[in-house]
């Protein structure tokens, strides 16, 4: 006979366990990037962080927010360049077009001025 939960149904607290949240089966790990719900990896963050030698110290907390930072303008970039690509009426996101992303905002020109997108020739000077 099957358990109070019966076959694949959920319990009458909403699928949680009495351990606090953690499933039965002996606690489930949790990344530290999907604990902070990013989707760039948190532990190779770490892991360029420590082998960089930035700092003789590092807190927990730094990784997380460093991959946070370059979540958040990967998806900026990523936003720019496909509505240049809609204006142009591609359907492909091409180096050109990122190219054309970053130069067209004046925060990310600025930001990426010394980085070199490749394939892309370099601009006039």
């Amino acid at each position: 006979m099957p358990g109070p939960r019966g076959r694949g149904g959920r319990s009458s607290r909403g699928g949680r366990s009495s351990r606090g949240g953690r499933s039965s089966r002996g606690g489930q790990r949790q990344t530290r990037s999907s604990r902070a719900d990013l989707l760039f990896s948190v532990s190779q963050v770490e892991l360029h962080l420590r082998e960089g030698r930035y700092s003789p110290r590092l807190g927990s907390t730094a990784p997380v927010y460093l991959a946070a930072v370059i979540e958040y303008l990967t998806a900026v970039v990523l936003a720019l360049a496909g509505n240049e690509a809609q204006s142009s009426g591609q359907s492909h996101i091409t180096p050109e077009l990122l190219d054309m992303a970053v130069c067209n905002n004046s925060l990310l020109s600025r930001l990426l001025s010394d980085a070199t997108i490749s394939q892309v020739a370099p601009p006039p000077q």
